[in-house]
């Protein structure tokens, strides 16, 4: 009988390691679910007013340029910062979308190719030369209208 509950014992000590060696990885996975869940929650924040099942939206853009300038981009081709083209969440590669600066009126179409903006308070990420465009390179941020097209 004590034999029998020493193989127990072991059996149930050798499966603690086990557990506990997982139980941390399992902790962290759920953390990041739940922050990137948070995340998409808070996607349409801010001042960024996307409307429902349509093609526009209204919020922040800003600009990247030389910092990335020949560096791949999520699509697989080089940013080329002179280029008419955006970086975006959701929209799919390949996608053109009209962005209006709000606070002028300029206007510029741009292909999505990359995946962004990394702050949850801005819409589109556009290239330097379509923020030439758009006339806000001095300002680094704008409010602007999105439309698919």
């Amino acid at each position: 009988m004590n034999s029998g509950m020493n193989r127990a014992t072991s059996l149930a000590s050798s499966r603690l390691p086990v557990a506990l060696h997982w139980a941390p990885r399992l902790v962290h996975l759920v953390i990041r679910i739940l922050i990137g869940l948070a995340l998409i929650g808070q996607a349409g924040c801010a001042g960024n007013k996307v409307l429902a099942h349509s093609s526009e939206a209204v919020g922040v853009a800003s600009f990247y340029g030389k910092k990335f300038h020949g560096r791949p981009t999520a699509s697989g081709e080089r940013f080329d910062m002179n280029a008419l083209t955006a970086a975006h969440r959701t929209l799919p590669f390949g996608t053109r979308v009209r962005v209006t600066n709000l606070e002028n009126g300029s206007r510029v179409v741009v292909r999505i190719n990359d995946r962004g903006p990394s702050s949850t308070d801005r819409i589109i990420d556009v290239s330097y030369g379509a923020a030439r465009e758009l006339k806000f390179v001095g300002q680094g941020l704008t409010r602007v209208r999105l439309e698919v097209l």
